[in-house]
Formats: C-alpha cells, sequence, structure tokens
C-alpha cells in the first residue's frame, strides 16, 4: 500500500546521542543453538502483476508464479509474499479488496493457488499472502449491505453525518483529515446520506474496528487462506486501522496543520495524531497473532508467521512484537535503510544509523529484519546507485535476522520512467502531470526481466500492462545467470552461504562506520569461522584497517563473495590491516583456512 508518513524525526535525533564511530556496535543475539524458520528467513516479495504472465496477457498470473518457483529456490528464499491475490476492480491493484475470499480472474482460480501451493510445498517453500485489514472495495458484498443499512452491517464501515457550515448553510465533511492519495479522507453517499471515511482512495472505505461483527469477519479471512495452505500474512497498512473515538456529541477533532508541504491536498499538510498509530492498532495485530498460534497448535505444522507494515515511530513499531505476556507480530517491517537515507544522504554513517534506530529500539529476545524495498518505493538499485545494491544486498543477509528482498533486487533491476500517459497508479492519477512523478509508484512495478528476448521474457503476449526498462537486455535472470559474475550470481552465494554459516545464524553482530565513508559488519561465533562483510560507500579509495575494529582478527581474511566491479579474487586471503576497496566495492570474508 502507498502511504508516507512523517516518522524518525525525534528517534533519529535520539539515535544520533547512541552512535559513536570510534566505538562500534556490539549486539548479542544470544545463546540459541535452534531458530524457528523465520527468525532467519530469506523472504521475497512478489508483485504478481508484474512477476510472470503464464497466458500472453500481459498481466503476471498465479500460474506465472507457480512455473518460477524453482527459481525461487535457487536463490536460497525460505518464503514467498505475494502482493494481494483476491477479487478486485483493480482501483488500486489489488489493495481494493471486493472478496477477500476468492482469486482475481485475472490472476487465475482457486485451484491454480492451490496448485501453486502444492509446488511451493514440495520445494520446501512457504506462501505468505498480502492481508489488506484497513478497508475493502465499495464493490464489496459488505460496503453494498452497509449502504443499504441492512442488519448487521449498519456499521461495517465508518460513517458519519459530518456537519453543516454556519456561514453557507451547506453539509459538509466531519474533519479536515486528507487521505494517502491526496484530498478529503471524506466522501459522501447519497444512497446512505452519509459520509464514509477512507484513508486510501475513494473506493477503499475504512472497514470500522470498533465494531465486534467486523474483528469476527477478518479473523475468518485469516483461517480461511491458512486452510487453504499459507505459511503466513503480511498485514497491509497498519498505522490507519482505528482513528481517534468521537466527543460526547458524536464529533471528530480536526488535524492541525504540520508545516511538512504547503500543498493542501497533500496528507502530509496535516498531522496525523488523530487518524494514525492509535492503541487499539496494537490490540489488534496481538488478537490476530493469536488466530495464527491457535492454528499452529490445533493442525500443527510450521509456525505461521505475521508480518507488519508500519512506517511509524519507534515507540509505535516497537509494540508490535507483543509484550512481557502477550506475543505480537512476529516481525514488524523495518523500514529504516528505506526512510533514513529518504531524509539523509546514502552514506556509511546513515546506513549505521537505520541499523542502530532498530536494534537500538528492539524489544530484548525478538528477531530484527531487513528490507531494501518494495512496490511502494523506488527501486533499490536506483536509490542506493546501481554501483551499492550488491552492498546492499549482503548487508541485509549478513545482519542478524530475517532478509526481505523485493523482485528485482537480486538482479539490479532499476526505475523505469513512467511516462503521465502510462501512469496507473492512483496516488498519481489523483495530482496532475506537474507534480506526478512525486507520487508515482509505477516506476517500481514494470515487468520483472527474465531474458534479452521479446517482452523480456515476461510474456508471450504482444504488451505488457506496463512500460518495459530499456536495460533488460543486460538485466535479466537468463544474461546474468550465464555471466562468470553478476549481481545474481552475488546473490545466489550469499543465499548459500547465509544457509550454510552457523555463525550468520547464530553469532552476535558488531557493526561500525570505519573513516568517513565505509562500513563493516563482523559475525562471531564460537568455534565458528567469523565473518566479516566490509563496504566502501564513498567515492575516494579507503584503506581500512580492520584491526582497529577488531584487535582479535588474524592478519588476513579469505575473500567469499565480491561485489561485480571488484578485482580481487575468490578464496584468496586479504590483509586486515591495510584492506584497499575501490569506491563502491564490497566484500564478504571469513577467518576460516
Amino acid at each position: 500500500m502507498a502511504w508516507t508518513s512523517k516518522v524518525l524525526v525525534s528517534i533519529t535525533i535520539l539515535a544520533l546521542f547512541v552512535i559513536d564511530q570510534g566505538q562500534g556496535c556490539q549486539v548479542s543475539t544470544g545463546a540459541q543453538t535452534t531458530k524457528d524458520w523465520w527468525e532467519t528467513a530469506q523472504l521475497y516479495q512478489i508483485y504478481p502483476r508484474s512477476f510472470k504472465d503464464s497466458d500472453g496477457d500481459g498481466i503476471g498470473d498465479l500460474n506465472g508464479i507457480t512455473s518460477k518457483l524453482k527459481y525461487l529456490k535457487e536463490l536460497g528464499v525460505t518464503a514467498a509474499w505475494l502482493s494481494p491475490i483476491f477479487t478486485s476492480p483493480m482501483v488500486d491493484f489489488g489493495y481494493d479488496i471486493s472478496d477477500f475470499f476468492d482469486i482475481q480472474p485475472e490472476y487465475g482460480t482457486l485451484d491454480d493457488f492451490r496448485a501453486l501451493i502444492k509446488k511451493a510445498k514440495e520445494l520446501d517453500l512457504k506462501i505468505i499472502l498480502d492481508f489488506v485489514p484497513n478497508h475493502s472495495s465499495n464493490e464489496s458484498e459488505w460496503f453494498k449491505k452497509s449502504v443499504n443499512r441492512e442488519k448487521g452491517y449498519e456499521d461495517y464501515y465508518v460513517w458519519h453525518d459530518g456537519k453543516v457550515n454556519a456561514t453557507t448553510g451547506e453539509r459538509e465533511p466531519p474533519t479536515n483529515w486528507l487521505q494517502y492519495f491526496r484530498g478529503s479522507a471524506w466522501e459522501w453517499n447519497e444512497q446512505r446520506q452519509q459520509y464514509y471515511l477512507h484513508q486510501f482512495a475513494v473506493q477503499q472505505p475504512d472497514l470500522n474496528y470498533r465494531n465486534p461483527l467486523v474483528v469476527a469477519q477478518m479473523k475468518r479471512v485469516l483461517k480461511y487462506w491458512l486452510a487453504e495452505g499459507v505459511s503466513g500474512f503480511r498485514c497491509d497498512a497498519l498505522p490507519p486501522l482505528f482513528e481517534v473515538l468521537p466527543d460526547a456529541e458524536g464529533q471528530y477533532p480536526d488535524e492541525v496543520i504540520s508545516g511538512a508541504t504547503d500543498d493542501a491536498e497533500d496528507r502530509n499538510h496535516l498531522t496525523v495524531k488523530y487518524i494514525e498509530n492509535q492503541p487499539e492498532t496494537i490490540d489488534m495485530v496481538y488478537q490476530w497473532r493469536t488466530v495464527l498460534d491457535d492454528y499452529q497448535r490445533i493442525f500443527g505444522g510450521d509456525s505461521r508467521v505475521l508480518l507488519i507494515e508500519t512506517y511509524a515511530p519507534a515507540w509505535f513499531t516497537m509494540q508490535f512484537y507483543g509484550n512481557r505476556t502477550t506475543n505480537g507480530a512476529h516481525l514488524p517491517f523495518n523500514f529504516n535503510l528505506i526512510t533514513v537515507m529518504e531524509q539523509n544522504e546514502f552514506s556509511a554513517k546513515n546506513v549505521q544509523l537505520a541499523i542502530d534506530l532498530w536494534l537500538n529500539n528492539m524489544p530484548a529476545g525478538r528477531t530484527p529484519n531487513w528490507v531494501l524495498g518494495n512496490h511502494d518505493k523506488r527501486r533499490a538499485a536506483s536509490r542506493y546507485g546501481q554501483e551499492h545494491i550488491d552492498a546492499m544486498n549482503m548487508l541485509i543477509m549478513v545482519l542478524p535476522g530475517a532478509s526481505v528482498t523485493y523482485q528485482g533486487e537480486e538482479l539490479g533491476m532499476t526505475d523505469v520512467e513512467i511516462s503521465w500517459e502510462d501512469t496507473v497508479d492512483p496516488w498519481a492519477c489523483n495530482s496532475n502531470p506537474e507534480i506526478y512523478e512525486q507520487y508515482t509508484r509505477d516506476p517500481a512495478r514494470t515487468p520483472f526481466q527474465w531474458t534479452n528476448g521479446s517482452n523480456a521474457g515476461f510474456t508471450d503476449g504482444p504488451t505488457t500492462w506496463l512500460p518495459l526498462a530499456s536495460d533488460y537486455d543486460t538485466i535479466n535472470v537468463e544474461t546474468e545467470s550465464q555471466a562468470e559474475l553478476s549481481h545474481l550470481k552475488i546473490y545466489e552465494h550469499l543465499g548459500a552461504l547465509r544457509k550454510s554459516s552457523q555463525t550468520l545464524k547464530y553469532g552476535s553482530t558488531k557493526y561500525q562506520t570505519l573513516l568517513e565513508n565505509s562500513f563493516v559488519v563482523e559475525r562471531i561465533l564460537a568455534n565458528e569461522p567469523t565473518i566479516v562483510f566490509a563496504a566502501n560507500f564513498g567515492n575516494t579509495v579507503a584503506y581500512l584497517n580492520l584491526l582497529e575494529f577488531d584487535k582479535n582478527l588474524p592478519e588476513s581474511l579469505k575473500l567469499l563473495i565480491r561485489s561485480v566491479e571488484s578485482t580481487k579474487n575468490y578464496n584468496n586471503r586479504y590483509g586486515t590491516t591495510s584492506l584497499r576497496l575501490e569506491p563502491g566495492e564490497a566484500l564478504v570474508m571469513s577467518t576460516e583456512n
């Protein structure tokens, strides 16, 4: 779901006090000898519309995904998370769901989904579905019944009479609240003669979680897909799930002007004190976790996981993990490697800041995770620079916990320039040709690049639903698989190392910015080889003395994995007192003999 929030401002200031480039940071991951599958998972996000088309209509589908599951297995992927595949008018490309219990026809059928689950189980891959709890489509039967005030559905959504302007006598929305996709968050429904709340597009009315019937219904959705064999859910857009309670007269408060932008249609023009990050949202996540745990207790099998999307301050996000008595989400997604760099330049110092913000705030005994990108953000290689994509893939695979890869990051895919005429993203379409590029998510959603053949091997049909990247003849699976060294080969090596290395699974972690713009991560486990990641994020050659980082390191380290542009040789040993790193160069090394 595309949405922005003014986050990390106060916690960034706090985090600056805990960063000490001279001391580094030591993090213990505990003395566990075993971990559940999700604690070290290599998660891979599939945007179904753009992954693989099996029927020539230019739109990706379930059978296309099934045909490429072996590719994911070869990457080392543990679980594939699918963006929404449910029945939808596709106003927001699946995030406007009209039937939570069925499959969007252009993606396939329930039988196609069951075939995908069957194939995934054969390959020991897990499938995670996108759960979109905040709203439905306005074409949902639930919404139609609510409009008609049918029994049991009267308050399924957030309805309000609005207020009358004392000067004009005209009826107006209840508040000044703004939606994520620009403009008022309230829409008048002529038939019901009330406004409904929609924090996203006008076709996406907000469900009312203060109604127990809605809570029960959405739990039924979870149980239905668990019974179909999924291994968990990624929960979309949690911050706006609840809004503040109205006062005794039934009125909601207005938000105040934030000062972040002068654009009065942009959500960031106002604060979101009353429409985001309410305490009831935390409790709802705890209830969903109970549904998943109860299902495992009754039916057995591996843990079913709950992953949470929340662009929110640390004080709110970390509560999703749970508390001393109650389990919450297994993994609230960590977007710091995205958001910190959005607010600041891309540098080693800010990479450290992003890591500190998570590890220094995460409750004890919980599992971290690391996200480089997703379908709502510009592609990682475009944001960090293509020369750094290997380094960033290395980073999230070497750090403790779970990694999350958005399709194409393993190839170094970059943004595609999308014209106003080709724009389909509703967030951008709600703007205009002068400013749409500020809002469009289309550049990161273009079709996956399988080959250098017609339409990048994505479809056998004549067209694709979004334009292809112009560099697909060199940036594609087929070409990179055949190359001696490529972004894809590096990613595969990382996946293999992650699975084989006890150090990466169970070791403690030390990390530090060295010199001005180099970054080092060390993973240490008794009686196992130490793993060291070193990257130069700067524009000049760096000479690192790793013994200043850890005096216990040996005089040389064995090279296991190197970035594409590096000229160093695999399995050679390189000195630790003056390790030369070219601009953009990144290495994964080991103390093994």
